[in-house]
């Protein structure tokens, strides 16, 4: 592999790693040459288990993003890094009129404050050391779009791509590159029950000129690019990685 996208000598931390896109994305980092510190709120053993299968190096580590404070403490813990992947993410479902204030912190919790919080945790620490970083924040379609029945996950993912942009803005001067990946429909975890859906599965294909659902590997690559000297000159973005989706 070309050096330009090699990641040796690097150290990464990408949250919700326990399985599906976090886990590809960790598993990615580690085959590229990163030390990956796997974190996940449940255990992300399985995740070290696959780096260490490819020959990469990795360790996993427990967080609760629900707990923004505390998930900065165990981000300070574990010492110098590099990279910082923000992956992890929860969401709720109801009508807006019936949208109740604790989902919408929950949601919010996890999915914007703590992600500002991270990358706030990270840049200070990078800017201290003068040595740069990357950041990728996980955006969603759903930084584009409205979708329906689930407000607060929309409202958080519009903030994260606002977000990567304004710390593109202020930390770039300092090496540090932010971006973010929105991912589109991915075969994981969270969208089998669409997917055993005939009729709704073949709504979604029929809307994705690509014809197909995305690999969560599909994520990882785009992530691993964005953390290595390839993209040096990248910053500010959010890249789409949904089959085309979004330019139907």
């Amino acid at each position: 592999m070309s050096e330009a996208f090699r990641l040796d000598g690097k150290r990464a931390f990408v949250t919700g790693a326990n399985t599906g896109i976090g886990q590809a994305i960790a598993v990615s980092l580690a085959d590229a040459g990163a030390h990956v510190i796997a974190a996940g709120r449940s255990s992300c053993a399985d995740t070290v288990v696959k780096i260490k299968a490819l020959g990469g190096n990795g360790e996993a580590c427990l967080i609760d993003l629900s707990d923004p404070a505390k998930a900065v403490g165990v981000l300070e813990s574990v010492g110098d890094l590099d990279i910082l992947v923000n992956n992890a993410g929860i969401i709720r479902r109801a009508d807006s009129v019936d949208y109740s204030e604790a989902d919408w912190d929950d949601v919010m919790d996890v999915n914007l404050k703590a992600v500002f919080m991270m990358c706030q945790t990270f840049a200070r620490a990078a800017i201290a050391r003068d040595t740069g970083g990357r950041i990728v924040n996980i955006a969603s379609l759903l930084s584009f779009q409205g979708g329906i029945r689930v407000p607060a996950y929309t409202a958080s993912k519009h903030g994260v791509a606002g977000l990567t942009k304004l710390f593109a803005n202020e930390w770039s001067a300092h090496g540090i590159n932010v971006n973010a990946v929105a991912p589109g429909y991915i075969a994981t975890n969270n969208t089998t029950a669409l997917r055993d859906d005939p009729k709704r599965s073949a709504e979604i294909l029929s809307r994705i000129p690509a014809g197909r659902w995305g690999d969560p590997a599909d994520i990882a690559g785009a992530v691993t690019f964005l953390c290595a000297p390839a993209s040096a000159y990248v910053t500010g973005s959010v890249l789409n990685v949904d089959g085309g989706w979004l330019a139907r």
